[in-house]
């Protein structure tokens, strides 16, 4: 059984829970499947560790007048949190204002897809965009403190390493990934990941085995790599009838990773041998988004084009 909120005109893209208490969660989201028209970020009250249809209550919500991709909590302010939008703004908020954003940066050119706050440093965050570049910034400075330039096309994602506060890996429509490190004074990728036949569009970090990585890919296929051989990934699943868009590691395991697709389900994969442990089918178009909370293993959030937004527990194998 899942908790349910409607997000009723509005997209599903991204869902977040707070690292800072069990009791929220975040969604961005689009009118008009992200192609024209306004966005909104929802703010929602999850009270109950055991979901069921009534646990979901609206808390707070902003509208933007383009659509929102993805958003990411602050790693130091408990009520704030940033967010990318279709017209290349990024916004920061504060959850216990009512109305505007308490800061808004506009450097990118075209759609910032993928936003992610830095969990280690915790003083900074990283956008990526469709215009093929990836921006670093600190949400007290008027501008981005650098720009990171290498991939050919749109970038979809970038992901900070769990235990390396410099590093930061990143995909996007060229196929391929890159590892990057803030501290490299030429803003160049030290290392680059091929392998995918199609668009990379989703990547995380193992937390625990801090040299590993996932990606998902247009190819029908979830691939894991090792930092250490950049030259064959680990591992592959698929290729699969439809594509994942985003894949996510287990803040509790190293073993497990959650899926959300085009085939309408998140899902829940051991990596040691391929196996699906878990599907959550109630979705009705594509899901975009998921999330593991911190506080509750196996609890899960995803987020659709059926302009729902589900919770979930998911029973993981030890």
């Amino acid at each position: 059984m899942s908790a349910r909120f409607r997000t009723a005109g509005f997209k599903g893209y991204a869902v977040k829970f707070s690292p800072f208490t069990d009791q929220l969660l975040a969604a961005a989201t689009s009118a008009n499947f992200g192609l024209v028209g306004n966005g909104r970020l929802c703010i929602l009250s999850t009270p109950n560790p055991n979901p069921n249809p009534h646990t979901l209550h609206p808390v707070q919500q902003y509208d933007t007048q383009d659509g929102l991709f993805d958003l990411s909590w602050n790693e130091v302010h408990e009520n704030q949190l940033v967010t990318a939008s279709g017209d290349g703004s990024i916004k920061l908020w504060d959850i216990t204002l009512p109305s505007h954003p308490v800061a808004s940066w506009k450097e990118h050119q075209r759609e910032v897809m993928s936003i992610e706050w830095n969990f280690v440093a915790k003083s900074t965050f990283l956008s990526s965009s469709w215009d093929g570049s990836i921006k670093l910034w600190n949400p007290s400075a008027p501008q981005s403190l650098r720009t990171f330039n290498d991939h050919q096309g749109c970038v979809y994602a970038s992901s900070w390493a769990p235990q390396r506060a410099d590093q930061f890996a990143s995909c996007g429509e060229d196929k391929c990934i890159k590892l990057w490190s803030t501290n490299q004074p030429n803003a160049r990728p030290i290392a680059s990941f091929t392998g995918h036949s199609d668009q990379v569009v989703s990547l995380d970090w193992n937390k625990y085995s801090s040299d590993l990585f996932v990606t998902s890919s247009t190819d029908r296929t979830i691939k894991t790599w090792d930092i250490r051989n950049p030259r064959a990934n680990v591992a592959m699943f698929g290729p699969f009838e439809f594509p994942v868009r985003r894949v996510k590691f287990s803040p509790f395991s190293p073993n497990f990773i959650a899926a959300a697709g085009y085939d309408m389900s998140a899902s829940i994969w051991d990596i040691r041998n391929g196996s699906v442990v878990f599907v959550h089918d109630a979705h009705k178009e594509f899901v975009f988004g998921i999330d593991w909370s911190l506080f509750h293993p196996g609890l899960i959030a995803s987020c659709s084009w059926d302009e729902q937004i589900h919770v979930f527990n998911a029973p993981i194998p030890q």
